[in-house]
């Protein structure tokens, strides 16, 4: 059969017409793919500035659904899941984006905080460190260590905690130098609990070095030596703090008075408290003074009333505690309703005597170094909530 060149030449302008009409018919399918992928993304940032987050989620799902390959939404998605407390999607997003291979590498370091961050917010602590060390050399470094530490302190892992305050210390502005000392003094009270004094001495005289204006390791110390019946020994530990930490004298001025009365020495430590006192006057210092006066009269059989030293502070300033302290050891018109007085009084008076977080207002009776509240180190004062 021979072959009719008539047919090709009739084929050749049926062809370019039907490539012509599916090239027009890609093109309007790009042009409206790329009409409907910003105007997701915009309508979901729309939803994200107005706080609807339920919204902006649908749109941003749309969005990626139009351009699987933008990983800008994927970011913007996984972020808001994450701030939705859905962790576990959030996750898978970050995962996701973790696995694909054309990932540019600031992008994956991006892609891996993230990851690190949603496990840190659901608790996954052993994930959320693994995904932190990865970070080690990215330009996500810095975070990762400061996450890494808040991590370690919430687990407890001391020594951990110390490896990297000792890193960020070499590379942060400011100085680490009293963090160092609570992990000494944390794992110092760990130590104690397991009966190693030895170590435990060892760790607080490491602490004190480390950060010398810092009171916690010295009173540890004098505690110590409290317990082990060195009451002289705790006496002059407690001097040396009111040199070097004169901030926490409130702290001190118990510990001292409870020393120098068991080891006999109130009339050399009593001058010290009341210095101080005249300096900065305080409610645990007013106390400690009238418990060594009234020791001190005692020894010598002398009756002067010590307690005229709550009525020296009322003089000062007006105190609710140093006067409830006074009636305590008055005797009233009609002394018979003193009891029901007193008590009043000391329910009056007892949130005046908590410790209060200067960060986040948490109260407590005792001093803490670590807030319960928000984990804040060294953020409550050594003074009471009435002389705040």
């Amino acid at each position: 059969m021979d072959f009719d060149i008539t047919w090709v030449l009739l084929g050749l302008p049926i062809a370019f017409g039907l490539g012509w009409a599916a090239s027009r018919m890609d093109l309007r399918q790009l042009k409206f793919e790329n009409q409907q992928n910003p105007k997701a993304y915009f309508r979901g940032l729309n939803f994200l500035l107005n706080e609807q987050q339920d919204q902006a989620i649908d749109a941003f799902i749309e969005a990626v659904q139009h351009d699987p390959d933008t990983s800008e939404l994927h970011f913007a998605l996984g972020n808001l899941f994450r701030r939705r407390g859905e962790y576990e999607r959030a996750v898978r997003v970050h995962e996701h984006l973790l696995s694909r291979g054309d990932l540019s590498k600031a992008d994956r370091h991006r892609a891996q905080h993230a990851l690190a961050l949603d496990f840190l917010k659901a608790g996954l602590l052993d994930r959320a460190e693994a995904a932190l060390l990865k970070l080690e050399g990215t330009a996500f470094e810095q975070e990762a260590r400061l996450a890494l530490l808040a991590n370690y302190e919430r687990s407890r892992d001391w020594p951990q905690a110390a490896e990297i305050a000792a890193k960020l210390e070499l590379t942060q502005p400011g100085s680490f130098s009293t963090r160092l000392a609570h992990y000494l003094c944390e794992e110092a009270q760990t130590r104690l609990a397991a009966g190693d004094q030895a170590q435990a001495k060892a760790l607080l005289e490491q602490a004190i070095a480390k950060a010398p204006a810092a009171p916690r390791a010295r009173l540890a110390l004098a505690r110590l030596a409290m317990t082990a019946q060195d009451h002289a020994a705790a006496c002059r530990i407690l001097e040396a703090a009111m040199s070097a930490c004169p901030a926490a004298i409130p702290l001190i001025a118990p510990m001292l008075t409870a020393s120098a009365q068991a080891s006999e020495q109130e009339l050399a430590v009593l001058p010290l408290l009341q210095a101080a006192y005249e300096h900065n006057p305080s409610l645990d210092v007013l106390e400690a003074i009238v418990a060594l006066q009234e020791s001190i009269n005692a020894r010598a059989g002398v009756a002067t009333d010590a307690r005229d030293w709550y009525v020296r502070h009322l003089e000062k300033e007006p105190s609710l505690v140093a006067a409830a302290k006074w009636i305590a050891g008055e005797k009233l018109e009609h002394e018979q309703f003193h009891p029901q007085v007193q008590r009043a009084l000391d329910h009056a008076v007892k949130p005046l005597t908590r410790y209060r977080c200067a960060a986040c207002g948490f109260e407590a009776q005792q001093h803490f170094w670590h807030c319960p509240g928000c984990q804040a180190w060294d953020s409550y004062p050594a003074r009471r909530v009435e002389e705040l």
